[in-house]
């Protein structure tokens, strides 16, 4: 698919009618990302001021019945910016109503994983997120080919079975 025809996040998740699955494998994102730099500066986790629309959208989509599930494999020690996603995730993911699972990295070694991160929607579209070396977003790329969509599924739920509800999961 050209990437020029990727429709926004919110396009995709409003066509989603039964499970969206998100798996995220990197330490580090967006380092510029405006709340990770507040939370930098000050220890706040500024949800509502930075997070407010992702939550409301969230929120939207689980409550007409869609699924959203969402696993991170991380390194410990986890980094600051793994640190603030920690500290987000109740307040933001899961208090808009996705279920989020952690995986330590170390567990992860005899699974079969995608090259990048991706969501799987209605397990018939995936959306990798493409990242440079420093976290820095590049671009998205949208795949259906069934295999590719096979592959994420299957990873994805792979970790999900391993991996530690948000609730129960302590970082190093």
């Amino acid at each position: 698919m050209n990437s020029k025809t990727i429709p926004p996040f919110h396009e995709l998740i409003a066509s989603t009618t039964r499970s969206a699955i998100h798996l995220e494998m990197r330490d580090t994102y967006t380092p510029n990302e405006p709340s990770f730099l507040r939370w930098k500066e000050t220890g706040e986790v500024a949800v509502e001021e930075f997070w407010s629309d992702w939550k409301a959208l969230v929120r939207a989509t689980v409550t007409r019945g869609v699924t959203i599930r969402r696993a991170r494999i991380v390194s410990e020690p986890i980094t600051d910016f793994i640190r603030l996603e920690y500290e987000m995730t109740g307040p933001l993911n899961v208090a808009a109503g996705e279920q989020v699972r952690w995986l330590p990295r170390r567990q992860a070694s005899d699974l079969a994983l995608p090259g990048n991160d991706f969501w799987v929607f209605d397990d018939k579209l995936v959306r990798f997120g493409h990242f440079a070396g420093d976290g820095t977003f590049t671009e998205h790329e949208l795949r259906d080919e069934p295999h590719v969509i096979q592959l994420c599924a299957t990873a994805f739920e792979a970790v999900w079975e391993r991996a530690i509800d948000h609730s129960e999961y302590k970082p190093l």
